[in-house]
């Protein structure tokens, strides 16, 4: 079992963040927040998805004042992501942003920090201090920007403590994962504070979820993070939520929709097509939010195996198969049924499930 660092709690709209809570799983919408009714639409999408904390770029007044209406129209607790300009933070916090995230590496003055931290504390808003690597001067190996990430929001964090405020977030990203691990895990022993993790820039989904689930996987089983977010470059950021999930699941840490177990193929898979077999069992079970975890198998080997242990599982052999629930053997079915039989038994026991939580 993991055992979580021990951390202050934040509010963040109805989320709380920290302490024993859940970890929380944010995303960033892709709009321009100047088009309110397009960013409103990304947030239902996000928040369907089981996005739990959305953040917004704010890059100019237009987008502060669009803000208003989009805090208005939306369920989700928001956080308005701030550089440069600290007035941009003002805006936001005057319009009733859940949290505000400020980039030390691009607002320096203190005067302009202590103007962030007044309003926050009238409001009672939380703050995130972000660490950007890509924001801070360049280090020549990974130890030494690490080092610097941390000395920097210690800079931050006693400054913001010394104007007697204290909710307060911390993140520290990068784009190199061996920087953002030793960055987070010398950070979470030298302050109390919940702390947000990510891999920043991780790239395309096909790199970006293995970089993401590399680093945030180490930290979050050495018990480090109270919310992440998993950075990819893709237009659509249900597929950040999607990945966040998977790697949460992966650790026990979070359960939320299915777990689809399929074997890799090799020599001794005897049935055609089982790649698209699991394809279309894959595709069906991208639509369900309920905990079930699914098992396709191509042979003898271990197909009867994981298939018992799965909720429901099937173990394929030549012309032939076993589907199992719950470690029961239900039935023997043909190739040609495979797919509609083990939908049809999935189905079945989601009936059954729900009709055990009515009880």
């Amino acid at each position: 079992m993991i055992r979580r660092r021990a951390s202050r709690t934040i509010q963040v709209g109805s989320i709380t963040v920290g302490g024993a809570a859940r970890i929380i799983v944010q995303s960033m919408t892709r709009t321009d927040t100047r088009d309110a009714r397009a960013t409103i639409a990304q947030i239902e999408r996000l928040a369907d998805s089981g996005c739990e904390i959305v953040r917004l770029a704010l890059p100019d007044k237009e987008a502060a004042a669009a803000l208003g209406e989009i805090r208005r129209r939306t369920r989700v607790p928001l956080i308005a992501d701030i550089h440069f300009d600290h007035r941009l933070a003002l805006a936001a916090m005057e319009r009733n942003i859940d949290q505000v995230r400020f980039n030390p590496g691009n607002i320096r003055e203190p005067v302009n920090i202590a103007a962030i931290v007044c309003m926050a504390k009238e409001r009672s808003i939380p703050l995130r201090i972000g660490i950007n690597a890509g924001s801070l001067p360049r280090h020549s190996t990974e130890k030494e920007l690490a080092a610097r990430m941390v000395e920097t929001a210690l800079e931050q964090i006693r400054f913001i403590e010394n104007l007697d405020f204290d909710l307060i977030e911390v993140s520290l990203k990068a784009s190199s994962v061996l920087a953002t691990i030793e960055a987070n895990k010398a950070i979470a022993e030298m302050m109390p504070y919940p702390i947000h993790l990510g891999i920043t820039e991780a790239g395309l989904p096909k790199w970006g979820a293995i970089r993401s689930a590399v680093g945030l996987g180490v930290l979050l089983h050495l018990g480090i993070g109270d919310s992440l977010r998993v950075s990819l470059t893709t237009p659509d950021p249900c597929e950040e939520v999607f990945t966040a999930y998977e790697i949460l699941k992966s650790l026990e840490l979070r359960q939320r929709g299915p777990k689809l177990i399929s074997c890799p193929t090799c020599g001794r898979c005897e049935v055609e097509g089982f790649y698209d077999l699991a394809r279309a069992v894959e595709e069906r079970l991208l639509r369900l939010e309920e905990p079930i975890a699914v098992a396709v198998m191509g042979c003898v080997v271990n197909g009867p195996g994981e298939a018992r242990d799965a909720d429901v599982g099937l173990a394929c052999g030549k012309g032939r198969g076993v589907i199992f629930k719950k470690g029961e053997k239900i039935r023997t079915v043909e190739e040609a049924d495979f797919l509609n039989a083990l939908l049809s038994e999935v189905e079945d026991f989601r009936s059954g499930a729900s009709a055990c939580a009515r009880e």
